[in-house]
Parts: C-alpha cells; structure tokens; sequence
C-alpha cells in the first residue's frame, strides 16, 4: 500500500456525509464477518482444517477492525483517533499471524491430514462473490475523507478476498487430490499476509489524504497503487 496525494478537504457536510457511509459500511463488514467467522470456524473444527479454522480467526480480525471504525467515527473529531485505531487493526493482525502460523506447522510436523470440508469451500466462494465489492466501497470512502484507518479496513476486506482464493484451493486440492499438505500451506500464506499487513498498518502506509498526515504525503511517481486517482 502507498500514499497518496494531498487534497483540499471536503466541506463538513460532505465529510459528515462520507463518515455516515463509513459507519454504513463498517457495519456491514462486521455482520458478513461474524456469519463467517462462525461458520468458518465450526466447519474448520469439524474438519480438521487449519486453514479453514485461520480464515474464520481472519474474519474476527475483520469485525474488531470495523468495530474500530465504528468508535472512531463515534468521535465528533474522528482524525483523532485515527493513529490509535490504526495500532488496534495492526495488533489484530499480529495476533493473527502468530496463531495461524504456530498451528501450521505444528500441523506439517505431525502431518495431521484434515477432512474434506464442502461447507469451507462454498463459503470461500461466496466471500469471492462479496468481499472485493464491500473493498471498492470502503476504500473510495476512505479516501475521499482522507482516512488511513477506513482505507486500511477495505485493504483488510480485500485481503480477505486473497486468503479466500487461498482457502479455496488448499481445500479443492485436500478434497480432490487428498493433499494434505495444501491445507496448512494455505494456512502458512494466510499468516505472512497477515503479518505483511499488520506491519503496514502499524506505519500507517495506507492511501490517505497527506492534509491529514503531513509526515505521510508522496510524490507523483511513488503513487503507484490503484487507489490512486
């Protein structure tokens, strides 16, 4: 993720506005989330699947980062709670990382081979379907109000189209092929994602408004990425 370039600051009714769809959309990630983290979570339990079982923990990160949304916004100045909120999304996102990554390869050490799970695989399809347009929504809002800490809530949403591809193929390739291994893999991928993510957001490089984040503001050739305008 990179920044971008300054802006002039949108009027306060717009800005009040963009901060409404803001609270809209986080709100919206966190109930799609909690549905799938629960089924993730169950279906990967029954299974045996370390993978399965990290995407549900990933789609809990996903809710605490838009409950974090949430109180931000609840703030009548929510850029002043913008760095804390971004240090509560990064430490999500370690805490994350260590547990996926400790069970994977304790799982490649005793070579645990999980189930079939036909549930995980239709839900990694679904989250295929949904996660990259709630991303687009969420990311255009945040930037258009300038926010790190919104733009790092749709980096995690599509972050959780990414692991859902991962997910999809570690348990097509279980289920097909019986390759076990494929499974903490998928799991190990979701951990360095996550891990690569978290350390981001800690920086806070994140596609923002640099009127808000002075320390943060780029050059034309540095804005490389698609949030980009």
């Amino acid at each position: 993720m990179t920044t971008v370039h300054s802006h002039e600051l949108a009027p306060a009714s717009e800005r009040a506005r963009l901060g409404r769809r803001a609270q809209w959309l986080a709100g919206a990630s966190v109930s799609y989330n909690a549905v799938e983290a629960v089924i993730a979570i169950t279906a990967g339990a029954a299974a045996g699947s370390g993978a399965l079982i990290g995407f549900g923990l990933d789609s809990i990160v996903e809710v605490s980062s838009g409950l974090i949304i949430l109180w931000q916004f609840r703030h009548r100045v929510p850029e002043s709670r913008e760095r804390l909120a971004l240090r509560l999304i990064a430490l999500s996102f370690f805490a994350l990382a260590a547990y996926v990554s400790v069970d994977s390869v304790l799982a490649l050490l005793d070579g645990h081979r999980p189930d079939a799970s036909f549930v995980g695989i239709g839900l990694a399809i679904a989250s295929l379907a949904i996660m990259p347009l709630l991303s687009i929504a969420q990311r255009r809002t945040g930037r258009a109000l300038g926010s790190s800490t919104v733009v790092a809530d749709s980096t995690q949403t599509l972050l959780c189209s990414y692991l859902s591809a991962v997910l999809l193929l570690g348990l097509v390739l279980n289920a097909a092929f019986g390759c076990w291994w494929a499974d903490p893999i998928a799991a190990l991928v979701i951990a360095a994602i996550a891990a690569r993510e978290g350390l981001q957001a800690w920086r806070g490089e994140n596609c923002c408004d640099s009127t808000n984040n002075p320390t943060q503001a780029a050059s034309e050739a540095e804005c490389s990425d698609e949030c980009c305008p």
